[in-house]
């Protein structure tokens, strides 16, 4: 029997990858590049919309968890993310064009993986999984009005501009990493002086911002908050959040208050986007109230930020903890419509929803990941009651901690990540 997997976005193609490895016969519909979403650019799979970081790989984070566990899990997604990364200090971060291409290929070229070029238009009535990505077709959409009482939500996303490296002055920016991470030079850093800060604020709020049909301050989800949103919340606002000058300033030879970061587009360093710097301005805005910021002053921009309606289930009640259906066997979703929110936590909702699949498929049972896993976290928190039900990026506060009290923070981390990886290594064994 074949699974019918909707969507090539990271959940999607993470999700084929763990059914088709496990001889699963796989037929992968993806509707680029005969139909594009508003946020997509690229017939490539995989295409990262908003940022090229996959944040932190440090397993003392629980997102640097999660990508451990899908790592001892063969994960398509953070391994391609490893051969394709580009220096970002802590953070995992990936050449944008390789990291795609190299999975599509994969995809492309697996024998068990069919891609299909079309659009689904309704929910398969095969076993099959459903990772169209929080910008779902219309179909898709509509398709979902046949499951009774499910509800769908929707909140907006931004993506941050990128500028490329020739039109910047290196003579104003410093390369350095926070804190010294990495090997302390993967970031570009752009240091503003108090006064000059202020200016820039005080532009950046009263810059004309483009109409998002619908658009309402608070459905913006906290982890992609319109840096002129988060400025209109107080004059310092920015410099405890993006702007942070902390583990940055002994690099500059003069008083710096706060600082903008560059990070590396490709391997190549011919682009750099901006940390943080999600937007909604229109463009002639962003031209003009970027150029402020001390090296950008000449800046090109290879991509403008946009802003988009992201949709996701209200999963609570419709999918268990591991992405499936409750009232459907065999019918899965997978990635940011669930209601998980990040690269990492899409790709593990998929790999979560596709190693479940091919083992009900082959009639084998498979040991839970639990709360004490970071993706049986992110599972039981799409599956758990929740009043006010809103995307979530993994923490550790979702998983299950030690038995006994430890106060000690990097103990307790320590123990956890133990634990964690302990469940995971039963897991792979059972499931290979």
């Amino acid at each position: 029997m074949s699974v019918c997997i909707v969507g090539a976005g990271l959940a999607g193609c993470e999700a084929a990858w763990q059914l088709a490895n496990r001889g699963i016969e796989v037929e992968l519909w993806e509707m680029k590049p005969q139909k594009m979403s508003p946020a997509h650019h690229s017939d490539q799979f995989a295409e990262l919309v908003c940022s090229n970081s996959l944040r932190s790989d440090r397993i003392q984070n629980a997102v640097g968890l999660l990508k451990a566990e899908m790592r001892a899990l063969n994960s398509l997604i953070i391994q391609t993310a490893d051969e394709t990364r580009v220096p970002a200090g802590g953070a995992l971060a990936v050449d944008r064009e390789r990291f795609s291409s190299r999975i599509t290929q994969r995809i492309l070229s697996h024998p068990h993986i069919r891609v299909v070029h079309r659009e689904m238009r309704g929910i398969p009535s095969s076993p099959a999984i459903i990772a169209a990505g929080p910008l779902a077709s219309e179909a898709i959409c509509d398709a979902l009005g046949e499951f009774s009482g499910l509800k769908t939500l929707n909140f907006y996303d931004a993506a941050a501009p990128i500028v490329t490296a020739e039109s910047l002055d290196m003579s104003k920016i410093v390369r350095a990493s926070r804190y010294d991470r990495g090997d302390g030079e993967d970031y570009l850093n752009c240091g503003m002086t108090k006064d000059e800060y202020l200016r820039f604020v005080d532009e950046l709020i009263h810059a004309e911002t483009a109409q998002v049909h619908d658009f309402e301050e608070n459905r913006v989800f906290e982890g992609c908050m319109p840096v002129e949103s988060m400025a209109k919340r107080g004059p310092l606002a920015l410099s405890f959040g993006p702007m942070k000058a902390s583990g940055l300033k002994r690099h500059f030879d003069r008083d710096i208050f706060a600082v903008v970061q560059l990070r590396k587009e490709d391997a190549a360093e011919s682009a750099y986007n901006l940390v943080g710097f999600q937007t909604r301005l229109k463009f002639p805005e962003q031209k003009r109230v970027f150029r402020m910021i001390p090296g950008l002053e000449n800046a090109e921009f290879a991509r403008f930020g946009v802003m988009h309606r992201n949709t996701f289930l209200n999963s609570p009640g419709f999918l268990n903890d591991h992405f499936e259906v409750i009232e459907r066997r065999m019918l899965y979703f997978a990635g940011q419509i669930t209601g998980v929110e990040g690269y990492v936590e899409s790709a593990a909702s998929g790999l979560s929803a596709g190693i479940h699949l091919a083992m009900q498929l082959k009639n084998r049972d498979m040991p839970s990941f639990t709360r004490r896993t970071a993706i049986g976290a992110l599972g039981n928190y799409v599956a758990a009651a929740n009043r006010n039900f809103q995307p979530m990026n993994i923490t550790f506060s979702l998983m299950q901690g030690p038995d006994e009290q430890i106060r000690n923070k990097d103990q307790r981390t320590d123990m956890i990540a133990r634990k964690s990886m302990e469940i995971v290594e039963e897991i792979r064994k059972a499931t290979e």
